[in-house]
């Protein structure tokens, strides 16, 4: 693809997670549209549709009209093989930590080959642990250290901008290295990873606490391939399998 193609913007989705105020939904929605993006996703908004998001998005009533609302942080982003989570505060949860051009230039390249996403959270409390995990990487703003809470919206307009230069800027992106695993095909192998633990006696299944959410950092920071998620699948039900199995005693 080459910069002019907007059909490499168009695989990159804006997903605004429990924004609280409908005005900075319709003033994100302006933003992306001014830089060339419109994928708007929402998750679980307090408020949409809204006329303050209306009044806010000003021509970009579009980017509203075609938004898509979903109740899960995962629900958003089936199918996308990358989600960077935007924050003002390094979270341990998160293993690579990216500067906005960094971020740019990393979501283009994916987007050559599959939906990617940047995930904005509350505009009071930001991302939970439990959506960063969902995230293979965290964004940055580099603002002022003594007041560095920037408004929504702001934010959606800082990151849109930096795509877009990016995009304008480069005849050709490198290719993905690997043929990623999505982000619903993660979601599956976590839900069977955890299973599997748990009938292995692993982990507690009611209460596995924080051995998931430490995992699911390993396996991002490890970016998995669709194949090599298949194989670990392949070894988790070979496992629960073998545990299932009734033991011989009395071999001959």
């Amino acid at each position: 693809m080459t910069p002019s193609d907007p059909k490499l913007l168009a695989n990159i989705r804006i997903v605004l997670a429990r924004t609280s105020h409908p005005g900075n939904i319709g003033a994100a929605a302006r933003a992306m549209k001014t830089m060339g993006l419109s994928h708007l996703t929402l998750v679980d908004p307090a408020v949409f549709p809204n006329s303050q998001a209306d009044a806010m998005a000003s021509g970009a009533a579009d980017v509203l009209e075609n938004a898509t609302v979903c109740t899960t942080l995962a629900e958003a982003l089936a199918g996308t093989t990358l989600a960077l989570g935007v924050s003002a505060r390094r979270r341990d949860i998160v293993a690579e930590v990216l500067t906005p051009p960094e971020a740019a230039a990393r979501l283009l390249g994916e987007a050559q080959a599959a939906p990617v996403a940047l995930v904005f959270g509350n505009e009071t409390s930001g991302l939970s642990n439990e959506e960063l995990s969902l995230c293979q990487g965290l964004v940055t703003i580099p603002a002022n250290p003594d007041y560095s809470s920037l408004n929504l919206a702001a934010a959606v307009q800082v990151l849109s901008y930096e795509l877009r230069q990016a995009w304008l800027g480069r005849a050709a992106w490198p290719q993905p290295e690997i043929d990623a695993a999505s982000g619903d095909e993660m979601e599956k192998f976590y839900v069977h990873l955890e299973t599997a633990l748990g009938e292995l006696e692993f982990l507690n299944p009611g209460s596995p606490g924080k051995l998931m959410l430490k995992l699911r950092r390993l396996f991002s920071r490890t970016r998995l391939a669709k194949e090599e998620v298949n194989i670990l699948r392949g070894i988790l039900t070979a496992a629960q399998e073998a545990k299932a199995a009734p033991r011989n005693r009395n071999p001959q």
